[in-house]
């Protein structure tokens, strides 16, 4: 074996125990979904079984710990595997330090579990602690979106953690209004923090539906349709007026009205975890798919075929096809300073999930600008001759020697090209 098949069959080893790390991470993202999905239930209750000073839903918060503590014990096995894997990367490294700061905080849970069961503490200061145990979930979901190197995974990741972070606006959005209900009204900054969840959740849904595939796009319209949005929004109207009037859902009793909200937006809440339960099976197929690419490479004899040639596992190599998306680009994008500083928010606000939108605009900006760049790409190479490197090479020349952006440069290509086949002359038939 040469120096260089000694070389590649080296990295592969990297990439294969790189991808291992990454098939860890992403079992860490699905179960932690499943956990938050499960507290959210319980913080539901748990506002309602406050607010009615323990008339309602006692039994039902008693069910809902009970599915908490088994998606729990889940997300606790998955971190010990995590920290048993051999090598770890410095995204691991951080994953690692993130799970452990989840441990404790799972640990302090069972406190306010009892706080709650005695009701030695009000609605909001229970909401306030479950919000800041979920919010530390979805960092964790966050810190694997953050550093996944291969496309299609990272695209998925980061749908998944959109998603996620959506459906935690919903939850916060159901447990604030069954408290308010509940107690049989709202004051001014409770009827402006449901405003404030509403507008957050939208922005979160878009960035999901773009970045997610067509399937799950698909998955996420059967499984939410507008129509199911109208009974929510019209509770929504009445909480947002003063007094509550109850009557107006049709509900003689104002206290059912808590009932009513809480079951109305645990449907919704359920359907968006059947399409997150869709999400998490695409992501393991990815995964699954990956490394039996990466086993099958470094089982493959070494061959040398000339300091020209690309390994298919050294970096993510994407189809040179309209809409594809470079993964190295692409992780780069996320691992950017400006992303490692919207992790730093999150771990050290607990308005977090409200702080993201401007800097997530900017992910979302920095990975359209890599689409148009793949575009561009694939018409150099279709109308070149080249490979995917030298095209890359040439565009990256060409834009640094114009003084221009990469993203200018690919609509500048993609303009041409497009003029160049407005004005090829129509085809005609042997008959025309």
């Amino acid at each position: 074996m040469t120096s260089a098949s000694r070389l590649r069959q080296a990295a592969r080893r990297c990439e294969l125990g790189a991808l291992e790390q990454l098939s860890a991470a992403c079992g860490i993202v699905i179960d932690t979904g499943r956990l938050i999905h499960a507290l959210q239930k319980e913080r539901g209750c748990s506002a309602i079984y406050l607010a009615s000073e323990g008339r309602r839903f006692a039994a039902d918060r008693s069910e809902r710990i009970a599915d908490s503590q088994s998606a729990e014990l889940a997300v606790r096995r998955r971190l010990t595997e995590l920290a048993e894997l051999p090598e770890q990367t410095a995204q691991g490294a951080r994953l690692l330090r993130r799970g452990a700061e989840v441990w404790q905080a799972l640990d302090a849970l069972e406190t306010v579990r009892g706080a709650v069961a005695t009701r030695r503490m009000t609605p909001d200061d229970a909401t306030r602690d479950y919000n800041g145990l979920i919010g530390g979930l979805l960092g964790l979901v966050f810190e694997a979106a953050d550093g996944g190197g291969d496309t299609r995974i990272t695209l998925a990741l980061v749908a998944l953690f959109h998603l996620l972070k959506g459906k935690e606006l919903a939850g916060q959005e159901r447990a604030c209004g069954a408290h308010g209900f509940t107690a049989g009204g709202f004051d001014a900054a409770h009827r402006r923090l449901l405003g404030r969840l509403l507008e957050a959740q939208t922005r979160c849904f878009a960035t999901f539906l773009e970045f997610a595939s067509p399937e799950a796009r698909t998955c996420w319209d059967a499984a939410l349709p507008e129509s199911d949005l109208a009974p929510i929004q019209r509770l929504r109207e009445i909480a947002g007026a003063a007094p509550v009037d109850a009557a107006a859902a049709g509900v003689s009793d104002p206290a059912q009205l808590g009932e009513l909200w809480f079951a109305l937006t645990t449907r919704r809440i359920d359907a968006m975890h059947r399409v997150e339960a869709f999400l998490g099976e695409e992501l393991a197929s990815l995964c699954a798919e990956r490394l039996a690419a990466a086993r099958q490479a470094l089982a493959a004899p070494p061959c040398d075929t000339g300091p020209s040639a690309l390994d298919p596992l050294l970096g993510d190599t994407v189809a040179a096809t309209p809409g594809g998306i470079d993964g190295q680009a692409t992780a780069e994008a996320l691992a950017s300073p400006l992303n490692r500083s919207l992790l730093e928010l999150v771990r050290s606000q607990t308005d977090r999930l409200q702080g993201l939108g401007n800097e997530l605009a900017n992910t979302r900006k920095a990975l359209r600008e890599r689409k148009l760049v793949e575009r561009a790409k694939g018409v150099i190479m279709a109308n070149q001759a080249m490979s995917e490197e030298q095209a890359y090479r040439y565009m990256r020349k060409t834009a640094m020697d114009q003084s221009r952006s990469m993203a200018d440069l690919s609509r500048a290509i993609l303009d041409l090209a497009d003029l160049l086949q407005s004005q090829q002359p129509a085809r005609h038939g042997p008959d025309d």
